[in-house]
């Protein structure tokens, strides 16, 4: 299914193959040999989407961009299934395995893996030919990768970061941070009203 949204058009290679249960909606493009599969998700909330040519998109996965992060996913790359990449980068020829998640402002060099269940968090550097194990988490510019039980770690390179302050625009500390985030968000998110089907 292709949705127009904030008036902007799918633009997708004839020589690429959408599901019919596929939805692409929105500033993207999607360039040709793409395989993008059921289910899969593809949509750009005010920046643009690129796909270069030769990436599959795989069952279920998600592939996002805010009003301030695009996306980008380059040539012969692959986003497994339950996968989600938002407002990100992703070079050539990437790996991004099954329930993988890759984080705005997140660049990932060529030639990577992201294996299964494993997080590039935002604002992360991967560089090329990095492996991010199965569960693993990558934080930080420059990258340290560390296993799910560091989580102490994690969480002091992962505070710099301020997720809430980068995506959202908000400070962690404000009281009603939940009421804040979730009342701001949907309304953009209410933008979708005016979406139009095109397919």
């Amino acid at each position: 299914m292709e949705f127009e949204h904030l008036g902007a058009r799918p633009r997708i290679s004839s020589g690429a193959v959408v599901a019919p249960s596929a939805v692409i909606s929105g500033d993207v493009t999607i360039g040709d040999g793409c395989q993008i599969l059921h289910g899969a998700v593809i949509t750009a909330e005010g920046s643009p989407i690129v796909l270069g040519e030769n990436v599959i998109v795989m069952e279920n996965a998600l592939v996002r961009a805010s009003s301030v992060h695009a996306a980008r996913i380059g040539s012969h790359s692959l986003v497994g299934p339950m996968a989600s990449v938002a407002g990100a980068t992703i070079a050539d020829q990437v790996f991004l395995a099954s329930g993988t998640r890759v984080f705005n402002g997140a660049r990932v060099g060529e030639g990577s893996e992201v294996r299964v269940n494993a997080v590039v968090h935002l604002r992360t550097v991967l560089p090329a030919r990095s492996v991010v194990p199965i569960g693993w988490v990558a934080v930080g510019d420059p990258v340290e990768i560390l296993a799910p039980d560091q989580h102490e770690r994690i969480w002091e390179l992962q505070h710099d970061l301020d997720f809430p302050g980068y995506v959202f625009g908000l400070d962690r500390d404000t009281p009603d941070l939940m009421v804040q985030l979730t009342e701001r968000y949907g309304a953009a998110l209410a933008r979708h009203r005016h979406d139009r089907r095109l397919d």
